[in-house]
């Protein structure tokens, strides 16, 4: 690829100002990697190196794809340039190519947990940071103190928490998906759990997507991430990736409805809004609990990305 060397191809130039992230291309050089074998080759976190790599992206120097773990979805890195070639000429405006035109542009938001900004739920229900428990459990008031948003993992047995999530598309973006990954299960901590199943609804922008129920009788086992004072039952949840697309909506590759990416009104110069919510009159109402950085096994925020073109 031949990139000209002009203030508008900035972005470009700018991912090789930085050892870290020509570390990076060194080692996707030899083969694809995912974003926790890049942190631990780097000794870095991984939302550092998540931004390093949606900078690259943005270039188009590397590429990524969704793939199967042994917990949930894993994003996996590599390398999709072999050269690229310097212009210090001027060139004439029709010369310069507009690399997102061919690989799209990827819009992503690591989104903490605790920062929902509307809520209506009941107890069972709290927060705790990765330090210590926020407020008491089980009294919804403290969901409206400012400290919520220091929670690294949240939880109610019925209601919803939602999210406005920052927008960062153009206005000639042509949107063609959203998606939204997290790690996630039912059984409240502070109740006496059975563990039961829950039906888990996802909303954006006001429109049901779906319904995923969690199986229950399960995240008992010490979760990877989870610190060594939390002495709940409740350890950690599944990963879940949930696609929108023309073609409808999915989780983890399985169909969830018919609601397509036209249907959620998603405009370049609004927020996005993302409610998780399970209802008490539910048919499976097991509740919600949220993992974020620092509790759980995959130490992330909830991840929320658009594709466009």
């Amino acid at each position: 690829m031949e990139v000209a060397v002009i203030t508008d191809n900035s972005y470009i130039l700018e991912c090789f100002a930085s050892p870290t992230r020509i570390k990076m291309i060194e080692l996707l050089k030899q083969a694809p990697m995912n974003i926790k074998q890049l942190s631990q080759s780097l000794d870095i976190k991984p939302p550092i190196v998540t931004r390093h790599i949606q900078m690259l992206e943005a270039a188009g120097i590397v590429g990524s794809e969704l793939i199967a773990g042994q917990r949930g979805q894993q994003k996996r890195c590599f390398l999709q340039l072999d050269k690229m070639v310097l212009d210090f000429t001027l060139p004439s405006q029709q010369t310069i190519v507009d690399i997102t035109a061919n690989q799209g542009k990827r819009y992503e938001v690591d989104v903490p947990v605790g920062m929902y900004t509307a809520y209506d739920v009941k107890p069972s229900c709290g927060l705790a940071s990765q330090t210590t428990m926020l407020g008491m459990c089980d009294d919804p008031r403290y969901f409206a103190d400012p400290i919520h948003r220091d929670a690294s993992i949240v939880w109610f047995s019925s209601g919803f928490v939602e999210y406005r999530i920052p927008n960062y598309m153009i206005y000639n973006d042509q949107l063609l998906a959203l998606e939204v990954s997290l790690e996630i299960c039912s059984e409240t901590p502070c109740s006496s759990s059975q563990m039961l199943p829950s039906d888990i609804v996802f909303s954006i922008n006001g429109t049901e997507i779906g319904v995923w129920t969690y199986p229950g009788r399960f995240g008992k086992e010490q979760g990877i991430f989870t610190p060594s004072w939390w002495y709940k039952d409740i350890q950690h949840g599944i990963m879940k990736h949930i696609r929108v697309t023309e073609q409808g909506s999915f989780i983890d590759g399985v169909q969830l409805s018919n609601v397509t990416i036209s249907d959620l009104n998603i405009d370049c110069d609004k927020e996005i809004l993302l409610k998780i919510s399970c209802s008490s009159d539910a048919k499976n109402c097991g509740g919600v609990t949220i993992f974020g950085e620092g509790f759980g096994n995959y130490n992330n925020h909830i991840q929320v990305a658009l594709q466009c073109k």
